[in-house]
């Protein structure tokens, strides 16, 4: 009997009991709830963090924000370009040396164009460029559009040819 209440009940020194480590699970309550708060260090190290990575980040949004705008816009820009080039040759309003402008309407926004007609120089032809202009957030960009014609309509050709 003596033997089991050895086992069961008996005392131990505080010198003999073991050692716990720190991130024993047997460790007193009161260690372990301090081991989980963050000390004021790091929540300052924290708010630091963030006011560097906010910041850039928020600048980041904003450059894709304008470069998605600008790409849009530009893609727009090359439509109401190549429908215009189109036209001026379909009607065949081209002659040497000569230009014109105006406005077109894609969707919500207006396009100011010019046409610019001249000779080329390798060979006999001419150069028919079509030049939009269109802004993004106060900028002004364009794009232009060429094409290579005969130097004599095809009405002249036909013309010459019937006389």
């Amino acid at each position: 009997m003596r033997r089991g209440k050895a086992f069961l009940g008996a005392r131990t020194s505080p010198s003999a009991r073991p050692r716990l480590a720190d991130g024993d699970a047997r460790a007193p309550r009161a260690t372990a709830s301090a081991a989980r708060a963050f000390t004021l260090i790091e929540v300052l190290a924290a708010l630091l963090m963030m006011a560097i990575v906010i910041p850039v980040a928020m600048e980041g949004m904003s450059v894709a924000s304008r470069v998605g705008v600008l790409g849009q816009r530009k893609a727009a820009a090359m439509r109401v370009a190549e429908r215009l080039l189109n036209e001026l040759v379909i009607e065949n309003q081209q002659q040497p040396q000569s230009s014109g402008s105006g406005t077109i309407a894609d969707g919500d926004t207006t396009y100011p164009w010019t046409m610019r007609s001249e000779p080329w120089s390798e060979d006999a032809m001419l150069q028919l460029t079509v030049t939009v202009n269109f802004v993004v957030r106060g900028n002004t960009y364009d794009v232009s559009v060429s094409t290579l014609l005969p130097a004599t309509p095809p009405a002249a050709e036909l013309a010459a040819t019937q006389q």
